[in-house]
């Protein structure tokens, strides 16, 4: 696993359920094309997972 992860919002958060909207926030997005750089962990994983067809995931491993 990779120390960090970096995190696109690339779907709208309208109409969706508040617990998502919640998790889309907690992870540092705010608004469509937002890229924010995260601890790779189990609980990111977890929200990340939740919140799968809303965001794209990128390793650090990959050229920026």
């Amino acid at each position: 696993m990779a120390d960090k992860l970096w995190v696109t919002l690339v779907r709208s958060q309208i109409g969706r359920p508040e617990d998502q909207r919640a998790t889309v926030r907690s992870l540092g997005l705010r608004r469509i094309r937002h890229r924010v750089e995260v601890p790779d962990t189990p609980a990111v994983r977890g929200m990340l997972h939740k919140v799968r067809h809303l965001v794209v995931v990128e390793t650090e491993d990959l050229p920026k």
